[in-house]
């Protein structure tokens, strides 16, 4: 991997929150080392008051860390600059509600100096692509939840950016509307976005990312490909405990003796809520402990 498919790098991240005298209140974040890489879905987890929103704060440049220090697209994150290649999708959007769909991403493309034609473009291509060309006209203060999320997500996109930063994506919506959702996400990693998702939902996260990252307390307690992280590697698949390869040959001459098929052999799944529980429950009996060397970053092909 080169050093320049890193999009977004923390070394030693930390975020103390004080009160009034300067006094700590909070460790919000503790010393996180991550690498996110160029064209991945990267699953922030944890509960309320891991850290989530905290580190997208820092990413966005919103809040100054204590320590540490922070790598967007080659440069740090207090540079301003870097926001012109970020779309944000924060939990709540705030938007003007008297505005209907054009009129709302017409307003954030003259944010970003594009020209009437390339807004024009823009704007057509992004409703489209959220499904919400039959209310483009419509006020936004008539939009349902699911619609309000498609058009936040359509201003997160409209400066075409290479990093996506989505708090929560699928909050609120329904069945079709969060598998709409995770097919714009799945679309972004397509086009070779770089998308950061926190959430709650551990379903759509495990759908979608092809890292994650569990939040606790502050601190990085897991991170991983999920596929590897779900792995039961203790099993395989007819469910017998450490198996040897040479009993598995043995099994296997068995099925081709009585002329069956071997459809699949292989270590099954646990799924990602059951992982988050362990690990939550791990960091509560075991208070110390925590990931060291936070960087996993896929493999690229």
């Amino acid at each position: 991997m080169s050093l320049s498919e890193v999009v977004v790098e923390t070394r030693n991240l930390t975020k103390v929150y004080r009160d009034f005298w300067g006094r700590q209140k909070v460790r919000a974040l503790k010393a996180l080392d991550l690498e996110i890489v160029r064209g991945e879905v990267f699953g922030l987890l944890g509960p309320n008051g891991s850290g989530k929103t905290t580190t997208m704060k820092l990413l966005l440049g919103l809040l100054f860390p204590t320590a540490g220090e922070i790598f967007i697209l080659g440069s740090s994150a207090a540079n301003v600059k870097k926001n012109e290649k970020i779309g944000y999708l924060p939990e709540e959007s705030y938007l003007y509600k008297f505005l209907n769909a054009e009129e709302t991403l017409d307003f954030y493309g003259r944010l970003f100096n594009m020209s009437g034609v390339v807004r024009r473009q823009r704007i057509a291509q992004l409703i489209s692509r959220v499904g919400l060309e039959s209310a483009k006209k419509r006020q936004l203060r008539e939009y349902s939840k699911g619609m309000a999320r498609r058009i936040g997500l359509a201003q997160a996109l409209i400066n075409d950016p290479e990093l996506v930063l989505l708090d929560e994506p699928t909050s609120g919506l329904d069945p079709i509307g969060t598998r709409n959702m995770k097919d714009l996400i799945l679309d972004l990693k397509k086009q070779g976005k770089t998308v950061i998702m926190s959430s709650h939902l551990l379903a759509d996260v495990q759908d979608v990312c092809d890292r994650i990252g569990i939040l606790y307390q502050g601190e990085l307690k897991e991170l991983g490909r999920v596929n590897d992280l779900l792995k039961v590697s203790t099993e395989t698949e007819i469910r017998a405990s450490n198996l040897s390869e040479n009993a598995m040959n043995k099994i296997k001459k068995i099925i081709e003796e009585d002329n069956a098929k071997l459809i699949y052999s292989g270590h099954p799944n646990t799924s990602l809520e059951e992982l988050f529980l362990k690990i939550i429950e791990e960091s509560e009996a075991h208070p110390g402990r925590r990931i060291r060397g936070g960087i996993n970053p896929i493999e690229k092909s």
